[in-house]
């Protein structure tokens, strides 16, 4: 830990110890395999690969949250349990070096999501209040489940309401999804044995194909998408020219993502937005209420909390809350996190463990606090 950041280093600790988290130090080496899989578009281009002496593909840790949560699954920890980080995380081609520090917490097992999600909203705050006193702050929010909520009240089939979760949190990707959506493609070219593949729907066939394509080619499967990934996507998006949205449908969508309010006047405009759309969205509508009265009983300042229906994270494993904190007036971020219920499974733990968690960006905070001098 280089000077610059020691004595941020030293609040984020205490804190971390107020908080009743228990300090973890994860490998730097990482299997690459579930950064790939999970990790989204953007992240998955800026790890750095490398092999074992195995040939078993691994990667220098790109973020903390998967980390955390392999090693809490070989550990067999019981649940609830919060664990805290500090540590250098490694990315290619990014602004200010490849190599920077993160703190974070990861709030594992708490069955109570809206409590979990305001407790780690406020954690956050409160971390960046400690290392930057005086500085405002923007916070952000985002909720997956009342976009996927939506998607499902419209009566969108399942392949678009996948590509449309997918894009949620890229702008570019869901402008072409929405693009898409209004006027679908007409059917692409495709070669004779790949067209009757993705004719049939047949994912292993297909995938098979792919698979000895890409060996001819010598291309690896983990510097990218899997063969059946890459199969899926095909037969998913030649079905997906087959579907329209109505118009009204469609306009209901884009009225949506055009919901933009502070929080403490959020869940009315949720209330309007359905019942002017004709929709239910049950759960997802009542959860997003239950946080944000969680939230507010924090003390957090609601009027300045704003809830964007279209913000999202470009991270794969998010499947609720998403938020970020910037310093009022700026346009990078401070601190990211979100809700991540599917990734423990999908990681290889028995039973379903849900989760919420963020980081904050060291290099970051130490600049703006360099600037204040």
């Amino acid at each position: 830990m280089t000077s610059r950041y020691a004595a941020i280093a030293a609040d984020i600790e205490k804190l971390f110890a107020e908080r009743n988290t228990h300090m973890v130090e994860v490998a730097v080496l990482q299997p690459a395999d579930p950064f790939l899989d999970m990790a989204g578009e953007d992240l998955r281009r800026r790890i750095f690969l490398t092999e074992s002496e195995t040939g078993t593909t691994l990667c220098l840790r790109p973020e903390f949250t998967i980390p955390v949560c392999l090693d809490h699954i070989a550990s067999q920890a019981g649940t609830p349990r919060r664990y805290s980080y500090l540590g250098e995380v490694f990315r290619q081609r990014r602004d200010g070096g490849n190599e920077f520090f993160q703190a974070g917490i990861e709030d594992l097992g708490e069955r109570d999501t809206a409590v979990a999600d305001a407790r780690s909203l406020a954690d956050a705050h409160a971390l960046l209040s400690l290392v930057l006193p005086g500085q405002p702050f923007a916070v952000t929010l985002g909720d997956q489940t009342v976009f996927e909520a939506v998607l499902a009240a419209l009566g969108l089939p399942r392949g678009w309401r996948m590509r449309l979760a997918r894009a949620f949190g890229s702008a570019p990707m869901l402008e072409a999804a929405l693009a898409d959506l209004a006027n679908p493609p007409r059917n692409s070219q495709l070669a004779g044995a790949v067209a009757l593949l993705v004719l049939d729907g047949d994912v292993e066939g297909l995938a098979a194909h792919i698979a000895v394509g890409m060996e001819e080619a010598g291309l690896s499967a983990s510097s990218g998408r899997s063969p059946a990934d890459i199969a899926r996507r095909l037969i998913e998006k030649a079905q997906l020219r087959s579907v329209r949205l109505s118009d009204e449908a469609f306009s209901a969508l884009k009225g949506f993502l055009e919901i933009d309010v502070a929080l403490d006047g959020a869940t009315q405009a949720l209330d309007k937005f359905a019942a002017d759309a004709g929709l239910s969205l049950g759960a997802a509508l009542e959860n997003f209420a239950a946080r944000a009265k969680a939230i507010e009983a924090h003390g957090l300042p609601m009027a300045q909390i704003r809830y964007d229906a279209a913000f999202g994270r470009p991270l794969d494993y998010y499947t609720g809350l998403v938020f970020e904190i910037a310093p009022a007036g700026g346009d990078r971020p401070l601190v990211g996190g979100g809700r991540y219920d599917r990734l423990l499974t999908l990681l290889g733990a028995k039973k379903p463990i849900p989760g919420v968690g963020f980081s904050v960006w060291l290099d970051r905070i130490a600049a703006l606090r360099e600037g204040a001098r």
